[in-house]
C-alpha cells in the first residue's frame, strides 16, 4: 500500500512537473521566423515616394473631336519599389498608360495620357488616380483643355 502511494506521488510529481512547463511564443521561433520580422522591422515606415514633374497639363484650345496626348514623369523618390497597380481617367475620355514595371529607387517612368475631345466642347478639366503602394495609396493629376465646339 505504501509502495502504491509513493508510486502514485512520484508520477503526480512528474506529471505536474511537466505538465506546468509552458512553451513561450518565443521559444516557437525559428531562425527563419526571426530573419522574416527582422526584414519586416527594416522596411517599416519604408515606402516608395511619388515625385511628378507636374500635377496639371493644359493643352490649351484645341477643337472638336481632337485626340490630344501629354507625358507625365513619375520619379520614385523613395527607399522602395514603386508599383503602380491601376490608372483611370476621372472619365473614359481620359486614357493613361502607366508603367506595367516596378520604378526602382531614384528611378523615372512616363505616363502617358490621351484625351478625345469628341462630344466635350467647352472648358474641360479631368482627373487621372493612379493606385500605388506608396504610403497612401493613391496619386493624382490633372489635364485640362479648352475645346472650341464643332461646326454644325
Amino acid at each position: 500500500m505504501i509502495r502504491k502511494s509513493v508510486g502514485l506521488f512520484a508520477l503526480s510529481l512528474v506529471v505536474l512537473a511537466t505538465a506546468c512547463k509552458q512553451e513561450s511564443a518565443a521559444d516557437k521561433i525559428t531562425d527563419a521566423d526571426m530573419k522574416s520580422i527582422e526584414a519586416e522591422r527594416a522596411l517599416i515606415g519604408k515606402f516608395p515616394k511619388v515625385e511628378l514633374d507636374k500635377e496639371v497639363h493644359d493643352f490649351g484650345t484645341i477643337n472638336e473631336g481632337d485626340v490630344v496626348e501629354t507625358e507625365f514623369i513619375v520619379k520614385n523618390v523613395g527607399e522602395t519599389d514603386l508599383v503602380i497597380s491601376d490608372a483611370k481617367g476621372s472619365c473614359g475620355c481620359t486614357v493613361p498608360e502607366p508603367p506595367k514595371e516596378p520604378i526602382k529607387p531614384g528611378a523615372s517612368a512616363p505616363i502617358k495620357v490621351s484625351f478625345d475631345s469628341k462630344g466635350k466642347p467647352g472648358s474641360q478639366e479631368k482627373t487621372v488616380t493612379l493606385t500605388t503602394n506608396s504610403e497612401n495609396g493613391h496619386e493624382t493629376f490633372k489635364i485640362k483643355a479648352n475645346v472650341t465646339p464643332a461646326a454644325k
